[in-house]
């Protein structure tokens, strides 16, 4: 179609505001709008149908400017700090989700390996969901934003490691190679030397030139040159990453926002992109609305629900353990917990790779995005119910 990308792009923007409006109005999240308004331009509802195609590649644009924000909130030293919690959580919380979701995909008569992918997507928190929540709540910048992003970097390089070994399991699943210890471990192996390898390469080289550029941009007192140079930082190392070191393009861009982060110039850019980000993040709630068969509600009501309870109740059971053995003060474990409750762009993207190969099928790739739309509407109801039961107890209490 000869103007696919614009109608994709004003069909998108238009219908997410009045959908995003009416939410407003009704006293509902403004994310429920958006993705509602990807499923009435989507192809599974009658009338235009936006190229889906096209909605997700926008949406990549949204990923990669938010995981740049996370850097330019975070530090490396701060990540240091949280580890001891980070670590254990992450790794805690997505293997009880895989788990627990993996028993239930397999009580509902799916193989094994399918219902092991299904539950892995649904282990993994949205960073975009999560950043916005914590920013709404001037969270971002406390200890519990700290420990909430430390923790959601942890599950994201998990996810970018498991990415790379999809393409192995599908191959073996589908029965075109044979499984080896040897092989496996190269593999693993391979993704610690690429990722390492990124990481040295931001310390020596990044640390130096990222602060220098955009020192000498900011310099020439140019706004335009200024919103242009930030953008050029963000793309530009996030295709580094994804061309040279065969990693995520959110990785790089992430990287890139935590070594601005050490500097003071860098910090205050942040005010620069915010509106670049808020817009292409609408894209990719509107994309993941598209994307989304309401069928599957009436259909498997039963799944749903169950995939809904794995994402909200199981991952907050796994979360507050870890935080209660480490002693965490009550509002901080509940309000880590709700953070962590919900799923996005990389459980969309394991998803759709698994399903292209394979690997799991439609009805389970459905499950996922049904459970990735109730979770993030939901969400903000839950820190609604954060600040009656916890908060306001915590006040009265003092």
């Amino acid at each position: 179609m000869e103007h696919s990308l614009i109608n994709t792009i004003i069909a998108s923007i238009v219908v997410a505001f009045i959908f995003g409006m009416i939410a407003k109005k009704l006293n509902l999240p403004a994310i429920f709008g958006y993705l509602l308004a990807g499923v009435a331009i989507g192809p599974n509802t009658p009338g235009f149908v936006a190229d889906v195609s096209l909605a997700k590649q926008l949406a990549e644009i949204g990923i990669i400017l938010l995981m740049f924000g996370v850097g330019l909130h975070f530090s490396l030293k701060e990540l240091f700090e949280s580890r001891k919690i980070a670590i254990p959580g992450a790794i805690v919380q997505m293997a009880f989700a895989t788990a627990t979701g993996s028993a239930v995909a397999v009580y509902l008569g799916y193989e094994l390996i399918p219902s092991l992918i299904f539950a892995f997507s649904l282990s993994v928190a949205s960073t975009i969901v999560l950043i916005r929540s914590l920013e709404q709540r001037d969270m971002l910048d406390s200890n519990i934003g700290k420990i909430a992003v430390s923790w959601l970097i942890i599950e994201d390089i998990a996810m970018i490691m498991a990415l790379v070994m999809l393409p192995v399991i599908a191959n073996i699943y589908n029965g075109n190679e044979t499984a080896s210890f040897q092989l496996i471990a190269e593999i693993i192996l391979g993704v610690f030397f690429k990722l390492g390898g990124f990481f040295i390469f931001m310390i020596i080289i990044g640390k130096r030139l990222l602060p220098w550029l955009l020192h000498n941009i900011t310099k020439m007192e140019s706004a335009e040159l200024t919103s242009l140079g930030i953008l050029s930082i963000a793309f530009g190392f996030a295709s580094i990453a994804y061309v040279i070191f065969d990693s995520s393009l959110a990785l790089g861009a992430l990287f890139a926002g935590v070594i601005l982060n050490g500097s003071d110039i860098g910090r205050k850019s942040v005010d620069t992109y915010i509106p670049m980000r808020d817009a292409f993040g609408v894209l990719f709630f509107v994309s993941v609305g598209m994307l989304f068969d309401p069928t599957t509600l009436l259909t498997q009501p039963f799944a749903v629900l169950m995939t809904f309870l794995i994402i909200v109740v199981a991952k907050s059971v796994a979360a507050l353990s870890i935080t209660k053995l480490f002693k965490q003060p009550r509002e901080v474990s509940y309000a880590i917990a709700i953070s962590l409750a919900q799923i996005g762009e990389f459980s969309f993207i394991v998803g759709s790779f698994s399903l292209t190969n394979g690997l799991i099928s439609q009805d389970l790739y459905n499950l996922i995005l049904a459970g990735a739309m109730l979770s993030i509407v939901m969400n903000p109801f839950l820190f609604k119910l954060y600040d009656l039961l916890i908060i306001n107890k915590e006040v009265k209490a003092n």
